[in-house]
């Protein structure tokens, strides 16, 4: 199986999207060593076709929308589904109803995925895959779960965290640990959590295949040494758990010392109102600038404005964000959270805070104000690291990998059980 073609599906919550763009970068990759991938998305893209980027466009019209189908798909589906396979369909649908429990709302929520499990399954089969592949064990991986049930396909997980975490109950992680031939973990953190919720027979399904980036495109930005005004940025989306409110906190404590800083929020989501309300009775307006969601294509012109990169989230998984802010030297301030210390080691690759503490996170960038030298020689470690753990390429080559030998050992298998079961079927003469 080394040199063939390996043919699987990927299933994504919603392909292309802005904050999962390593998702995009991962697919392309694997397309251009020679993977055959069908990718499936719930919803449609998170922005008008005009104003993805090329590749994304690319990627939009091959990719097929569950959602978008309609009744007329679901109907399609569901029907050819149901008279060539009654009782799957059914064991299927019982099984969707029996997820939510005594829990009305599950329970409906069970017909939904049920429905999309099943337009997912007869689409997979059409294109001839055996295996899917879904990002992130929340609802589009309860999607695969059900159609598993159903359809004679295999599918993977690779899990990100924190949320899944947070929720194992309502994410069905111990189902899914049982029912996935393996699941890939982006970190020992991320690894770490699946395993003290199965038994230790389940953890040889465990793959560590680390995200990654492009530091060829991701290049060094030039270096200021003395900056008039002391840029920082934060990408990520508007939303609690990033922490936005504590970094706009830590930057008043600055800007109170006479700092002359100007922060750049990149992103967009729930919190931007409330983020605004601050910027506003504080009088920050001019010290704080909302970019809004932004392309792939501008990110890397916004990032070379930067004299450091700051991120004060309460939970992450490892962020993508800030692998892309160390390759191109930009020096990091984030919080000493869930996977983050796996890419960043404090006071060499960048500097870790306490979460929830803004006058910590002030005094780590204050200490980057004052020293250039610092700067200079986190952001030279910081590209070093992501060159070495965190390289697209290599990272992406090695998921490729997993799934070379992964679906190698699923072939085998279902070789010798076919064998077995023919062997059994050959009258035996005395």
């Amino acid at each position: 199986m080394q040199n063939e073609t390996i043919k699987l599906a990927y299933l994504v919550s919603r392909y292309p999207a802005i904050s999962h763009t390593f998702i995009l970068r991962e697919i392309l990759h694997l397309k251009s060593k020679g993977f055959d991938i069908c990718v499936a998305s719930v919803n449609e893209p998170d922005r008008a076709i005009e104003n993805l980027t090329e590749e994304e466009k690319s990627e939009a019209q091959k990719t097929y929308y569950i959602k978008k189908e309609g009744f007329s798909g679901a109907f399609r589906a569901h029907f050819s589904v149901f008279f060539e396979r009654p009782i799957k369909y059914l064991k299927g649908l019982i099984y969707a109803i029996s997820l939510g429990k005594t829990d009305f709302r599950k329970i409906v929520y069970g017909l939904f995925y049920f429905i999309e499990a099943v337009m997912l399954g007869f689409w997979v089969e059409n294109r001839e895959c055996k295996h899917l592949h879904v990002h992130f064990a929340t609802p589009a991986s309860t999607v695969a779960l059900i159609a598993k049930k159903i359809f004679d396909l295999t599918f993977s997980i690779t899990v990100h965290g924190p949320d899944e975490f947070y929720n194992v109950e309502n994410y069905l992680l111990a189902e899914k640990i049982a029912e996935s031939q393996f699941i890939c973990c982006i970190g020992s953190f991320a690894r770490s959590q699946l395993m003290q919720i199965c038994s230790p027979t389940e953890w040889h399904k465990f793959e560590i295949t680390p995200l990654g980036v492009d530091p060829a495109k991701f290049t060094p930005r030039q270096f200021n040494e003395n900056s008039e005004i002391f840029e920082i940025i934060c990408v990520g989306r508007l939303v609690p758990v990033k922490g936005q409110h504590i970094l706009l906190k830590s930057v008043k404590e600055l800007i109170d010392q006479k700092y002359k800083v100007h922060l750049r929020l990149v992103g967009d989501g729930p919190d931007r109102q409330s983020l605004e309300n601050y910027v506003q009775e504080n009088r920050l307006q001019s010290y704080v600038t909302f970019e809004g969601a932004v392309n792939q294509d501008r990110i890397r012109a916004l990032y070379a404005k930067a004299d450091i990169f700051v991120l004060a989230s309460f939970a992450e998984g490892i962020p993508v964000v800030l692998m892309e802010a160390m390759a191109m030297e930009i020096p990091c301030v984030t919080t000493h959270i869930t996977g983050i210390p796996e890419l960043i080691r404090n006071n060499i690759d960048g500097i870790l805070v306490a979460p929830s503490d803004e006058t910590e996170l002030a005094l780590a960038i204050e200490s980057l104000i004052n020293s250039p030298k610092l700067r200079l020689k986190i952001g030279k470690a910081g590209r070093k690291r992501v060159i070495e753990k965190y390289n697209l390429e290599p990272n992406t080559n090695r998921l490729g990998e997993v799934f070379r030998t992964r679906l190698s050992q699923i072939e085998a298998k279902n070789y010798q059980l076919t064998k077995k079961v023919q062997t059994n079927s050959i009258p035996q003469f005395h």
